[in-house]
């Protein structure tokens, strides 16, 4: 689970710290502990997925999905699945005070725990700090036994809505209006295919790691294509960032090597990345613009773009 981790609001996560203030007294809130005894061994599939707001997606075009499938196999242990292994892997389970707890090397809330479904708080948690501002990310999960009670349609349950669907087109139309100022990315990522044997055109692709936290959304949000091309005029090398518009037209953003040749030479190169995305560009690559639940807009793309003279 992505997060954006720009707050100031948060709270220290210390075990059932008690607070005293100089003679001031302090009732601790009562606070209710999470328990999951009540409903070890049963299966759990994620049905929805949401911001604070209500909506799958952010102002950025970041979408939070939902697609875990788990179970408590004790008081102290789990079994979640993992997309990119194609299995079950085992997590243990820590518990803390106010319904916090870890698993799946992510920090939780409880909002609810019932045979039938679930309701959890994901937490912004950093060195023993919880960023409240940011832990806005709600996962709803229904037991498997009762969506097939209820003959539900996980799919389904699993869909983006209408609320989303607004405000997607509303952050299209703005990223259409002002290119360059209001970039949202496109959940279906431009798509940049060579037309030339001489031209090769590819997306860079992101690998889950512990590093990233198996979190491959930058796929997406910032989609980056390596493009060569043989029989350049002369060798070259350089590395922009350009926003692709509704229509799959290139228009150059900014240069990402910086020089010490002072702004004239910067403003010469700057015409040189322009000169070669409308000479070989435009025309041996054909572009298609992004889009999100199929409303097409405007949005960024880096390009790393090498020209070989032989």
């Amino acid at each position: 689970m992505r997060m954006n981790f720009n707050c100031c609001k948060r709270i220290y996560l210390l075990p059932l710290l008690s607070l005293i203030a100089g003679s001031c007294k302090y009732k601790q809130p009562d606070r209710k502990n999470i328990s999951f005894k009540d409903v070890i061994g049963i299966n759990y599939t994620e049905v929805k997925r949401r911001l604070y707001t209500g909506r799958s997606f952010n102002s950025d075009g970041y979408e939070v999905n939902p697609e875990w499938r788990m179970q408590f196999l004790s008081k102290d242990s789990s079994s979640i699945f993992s997309p990119d292994s194609n299995r079950f892997l085992t997590f243990p389970v820590m518990l803390d005070h106010d319904s916090l707890f870890f698993t799946g090397n992510t920090w939780f809330r409880a909002k609810k725990v019932t045979k039938d479904s679930m309701i959890f708080q994901v937490m912004d948690v950093k060195s023993k700090v919880i960023y409240l501002l940011h832990s806005n990310v709600y996962m709803t999960f229904y037991a498997n036994d009762y969506i097939k009670k209820h003959n539900l349609n996980i799919a389904s349950l699993q869909k983006t809505d209408r609320l989303d669907t607004v405000f997607v087109k509303e952050r299209s139309d703005l990223a259409n209006k002002y290119p360059g100022d209001t970039l949202f990315s496109a959940r279906e990522p431009v798509v940049m295919k060579s037309k030339s044997p001489f031209v090769i055109a590819e997306k860079e692709q992101i690998v889950g790691t512990h590093e990233n936290h198996f979190d491959t959304s930058d796929s997406y949000m910032y989609p980056k294509y390596n493009i060569t091309i043989h029989h350049a005029y002369k060798d070259f090398s350089y590395l922009f960032t350009a926003y692709v518009d509704s229509d799959g037209n290139i228009h150059f953003l900014k240069n990402l090597i910086g020089s010490m040749m002072g702004d004239e030479y910067d403003k010469s190169v700057i015409v040189t990345i322009k000169a070669i995305i409308d000479g070989y560009v435009k025309t041996y690559v054909t572009v298609t613009p992004g889009n999100t639940l199929g409303v097409v807009h405007t949005t960024k793309v880096t390009i790393d773009i090498e020209g070989r003279k032989n």
